[in-house]
Order: C-alpha cells, then structure tokens, then sequence
C-alpha cells in the first residue's frame, strides 16, 4: 500500500470521527482540523503528519472522549505514524 492510498484511508476514519455524535464536539472539531492539516499541501508531509498527530494525541487524552473514540484515535495516530515512513 502506498502513502496515498494509505493517507484516503486515515481521511476516511478521521471523517467518520468527525461525524460520529456520541463523541464531544471539541473531539469531532479536532478531527477535522487534523484532516486539514493533513491535506495542507503547503507544508511539508513530515510537518502535516507531526502535526496531526499532536492534535489527535490531545484529544485522545481528553477526559470526556468515550472509549471508542479514544481507541479510534489511537489507531489513527498509528498509523500516521507509519504512514510517515512511506514514499510516493
């Protein structure tokens, strides 16, 4: 699987977290905001990737987010993580 294919995927579950209504607001705007940072072509992908990644790590240590968010979350930033890895 390549970064592309690998980044529509994570898009994809930052979108449902961002629509998902059993999780806090402040947690769906935070996934948004990720995403766009992610798709910001303006930086470069290591500083996009890093970036959504703290985001999502602060919400993940938000003491209102439900457990399936934060397990949600988790797993995004994992794979973020390897995704950062990736080439073209």
């Amino acid at each position: 699987m390549n970064y592309n294919e690998k980044i529509q995927q994570i898009l994809t579950v930052l979108d449902d977290l961002a629509e998902d209504t059993s999780v806090p607001r402040n947690i769906r705007k935070g996934a948004k905001e990720a995403k766009a940072l992610i798709l910001n072509e303006k930086e470069a992908r290591d500083v996009r990737i890093a970036s959504a990644i703290f985001i999502l790590d602060e919400l993940a240590n938000d003491p209102n987010i439900p457990l399936h968010g934060r397990t949600l979350i988790w797993n995004i930033i994992s794979q973020l993580e390897t995704v950062a890895e990736l080439s073209d």
